[in-house]
């Protein structure tokens, strides 16, 4: 399972270097054709991992409920996001995933109320809601390499 966190650990790092990159005002831009920005893809990666992961097993998520209903599916962005979110957000990329390692180590998942993502992929279990959060970063880090070319 080593090699499932190293995986999210580099999407991790790929959307880091979009908050490293990109200042607080171009992260917030809402480029022309499009319906959200860089740092709403980064926030909805993470609460999305959080839901997948920790709602759907009946534990608590490590995100708060105001950033769960920020940028959970079917949001966009409402207002900009403040230093202070920013901030949130860096410290979550990482704490999320490393905690979600630990807690797969401790074995902590014993139930996961099934899922079907609107891709038709089924998540009967955390280890298929682990393994689906790959693809789910992973097209959200193509459509922010669109938003980047505009901003």
């Amino acid at each position: 399972m080593h090699q499932v966190f190293e995986i999210t650990r580099t999407s991790r790092k790929v959307l880091a270097q979009f908050l490293e990159q990109y200042t607080l005002e171009q992260l917030n831009k809402i480029p022309e054709g499009f319906k959200n920005n860089l740092i709403w893809n980064i926030g909805h990666c993470i609460v999305v991992q959080q839901m997948l992961v920790y709602k759907l097993s009946g534990l608590p998520m490590m995100v708060s409920e105001e950033l769960f209903e920020k940028y959970r599916k079917g949001t966009q962005p409402e207002s900009d996001v403040s230093p202070a979110e920013l901030e949130e957000l860096k410290r979550l990329l990482f704490e999320t995933i490393n905690q979600t390692k630990t807690d797969v180590a401790r074995k902590i998942f014993k139930s996961y109320d099934e899922f079907t993502s609107l891709s038709g992929f089924t998540m009967r279990n955390v280890e298929d809601a682990i393994a689906f959060n790959y693809y789910h970063e992973a097209m959200h880090i193509g459509m922010m390499m669109s938003i980047r070319k505009f901003i």
